[in-house]
C-alpha cells in the first residue's frame, strides 16, 4: 500500500511554518500520509522550537495518532534538508513541499491515483497569490508537461525507489538543486503534472520586484545552460539575490 512521507526543507520559516503543517492535515487524509517531516537547515530564528511545540501539543491531543510528525536537523541548504528527510523517510512515496506553497485539497489522494497510474514521479501545477500579470502567466505555463515550466516551487513527488535510483538532489547545488533534480527525473520516470493548481507565495519577487527578480532568473539558467559551476550559480545567487 502506498504512503506518502511530506518532507518540508526550512530555513528561518518561523513566521509560516505553523500555518503549513496546520493546512496539510487539513487537507488531506491520514490513510494515505505516513508522516510528515521538517528538515530545519540551521534556522537563526525560532522556526524549530515552534515546530517541536506544535508536535508536542498535537501528541497530547491525540490528533497525530496516525500521520507522524517530526524535526530533523541538518546543514543548511535544501538539497541536503530534502536528502536528509528522504535518508529517514519511512513512506513509499516521498513528497517534498516548500514552507510557502499550499498543494489542492487531497493532494495525498491525487498523489497515491497517479501512482497507481504508472506514474513515478510528478508535480501539481501552480499558481502565485498574486494578481501581477506576469507571474499569473508563468503559473498559467505550469499546466503543460515541458521540462522549461518545472520548478520546485509545484512541490514534487516521486517514489522512493526512483528517488535512490537517480542519487536523490545533488548536494554539490546550493541553489538550482530542484531543477538539476528534476531532469534527473525527465530522463529516467515518467512525470506526471497534476492539474489542480497548488498555491505558491510571491513574497520574494515581492521584495526584490518581479523584473528584477525574473531577469536574475534568467541569468541563473543561462549560467547553467552554459556551464556555470554549482558554486559560481550561487555565488552570482548571493550577490544580486540573496543580499
Amino acid at each position: 500500500m502506498s504512503k506518502i512521507s511530506i518532507i518540508i526543507p526550512v530555513y528561518n520559516e518561523s513566521s509560516r511554518i505553523l500555518n503549513t503543517l496546520k493546512y496539510v492535515l487539513a487537507h488531506s487524509s491520514v490513510y494515505n500520509i505516513i508522516e510528515m517531516i521538517v528538515v530545519d537547515g540551521g534556522s537563526t530564528d525560532d522556526t524549530s522550537k515552534k515546530v517541536q511545540d506544535w508536535i508536542a501539543r498535537n501528541k497530547a491531543e491525540n490528533d497525530l495518532d496516525v500521520i507522524t510528525a517530526k524535526l530533523l536537523h541538518s546543514e543548511k541548504g535544501r538539497a541536503i534538508q530534502m536528502n536528509t528527510g528522504a535518508k529517514n523517510a519511512l513512506g513509499t512515496i516521498l513528497y517534498f513541499l516548500h514552507a510557502d506553497s499550499f498543494p489542492p485539497k487531497y493532494f495525498d489522494q491525487l498523489i497515491v491515483d497517479e501512482v497507481k497510474n504508472g506514474y513515478n514521479c510528478g508535480c501539481f501545477k501552480m499558481t502565485f497569490d498574486s494578481k501581477h500579470w506576469w507571474l499569473q502567466l508563468a503559473g498559467w505555463f505550469t499546466q503543460f508537461n515541458w521540462r522549461v515550466c518545472r520548478g520546485g516551487d509545484q512541490s514534487l513527488f516521486v517514489t522512493k525507489t526512483l528517488f535512490n535510483q537517480v542519487g536523490g538532489y545533488d548536494e554539490n547545488y546550493n541553489i538550482y538543486e530542484d531543477n538539476v533534480f528534476i531532469s534527473k527525473l525527465y530522463k529516467v520516470g515518467k512525470l506526471k503534472v497534476i492539474q489542480q493548481p497548488l498555491i505558491t507565495s510571491a513574497r520574494h519577487y515581492q521584495t526584490h520586484g518581479v523584473w528584477k527578480l525574473q531577469y536574475h532568473y534568467w541569468m541563473v539558467h543561462l549560467k547553467k545552460r552554459l556551464g556555470a559551476s554549482p558554486q559560481s550559480l550561487y555565488q552570482y545567487y548571493k550577490k544580486h539575490i540573496s543580499s
